[in-house]
């Protein structure tokens, strides 16, 4: 495979599982140097960066919980104890909640916009002075926020801020080069809800609703954030990409 990032330098928060893990590894196979931003399992996340060392890569984790702006200052301390600038930023992380509008108390609400909302404004905001002109920011979105979905609405709510942070950050940034663009997967199987995907007929039932028959795996999204953050998607900025496998068309 051609190290077509090799030389950049790129952040991702959530990196120790899921989405974020797949980002992680995919971004290094392509020649990247990636901090793995976790909150809490280290194991997990030394665990990614070891696999990206023993593919002959090259990776470090950085902890912080992404909800606390003095959190953020001291991952990005230590950031810069490890790096010297920064060319790709990808906001994974976040959390869901399952819960429709009777469902969700003050606490649901407030934690689904604290994390999804809260924290990639205040990293992105500290990562800028970093970023490199030319660089590239993604943030993980969801398609929830582009169709009805009433059974986890606070959620929906949260990622269709993420949307619109996108584009506004895409008109301020273009001066220098930075793209900024948004992937909204469909269902993926991550343990991100894990309720949802140990059911198989719950499973059977999400592909059906999906053009290519099948649920997402995390590897898929991470392939349409490797194209964006790649050298052939200078000229994508401010657009919020489905990677569904064509879900409810």
């Amino acid at each position: 495979m051609t190290k077509i990032l090799l030389g950049k330098t790129a952040l991702v928060t959530g990196g120790s599982r899921g989405i974020g893990r797949a980002v992680a590894l995919r971004l290094a196979s392509d020649g990247a140097r990636v901090a793995v931003n976790y909150r809490s399992d280290k194991d997990a996340a030394d665990a990614v960066v070891a696999e990206i060392q023993a593919a002959g890569g090259d990776a470090f984790a950085i902890c912080a919980d992404i909800c606390s702006p003095t959190a953020i200052s001291a991952m990005f301390a230590a950031f810069d104890a490890k790096a010297d600038g920064l060319d790709i930023l990808v906001n994974n992380a976040g959390i869901g909640s399952m819960a429709t509008l009777a469902e969700t108390d003050e606490e649901i609400y407030d934690r689904q916009m604290l994390v999804n909302t809260k924290g990639p404004f205040f990293v992105t905001k500290a990562a800028l002075p970093r970023l490199r002109n030319g660089g590239r920011i993604v943030n993980v979105s969801s398609m929830v926020a582009q169709v009805a979905y009433p059974s986890c609405i606070a959620y929906a709510m949260s990622k269709a801020a993420v949307n619109h942070f996108t584009l506004s950050l895409a008109a301020e940034l273009g001066a220098r080069g930075i793209t900024v663009n948004a992937v909204t997967p469909g269902a993926t199987i991550t343990d991100f809800a894990p309720d949802l995907f140990n059911d198989p007929a719950t499973v059977d039932l999400l592909a059906s609703l999906a053009a290519l028959k099948r649920v997402g795996q995390p590897e898929d999204v991470a392939k349409v954030i490797a194209m964006l953050v790649g050298p052939d998607a200078v000229w994508v900025t401010g657009q919020v990409i489905e990677a569904s496998g064509g879900m409810h068309l």
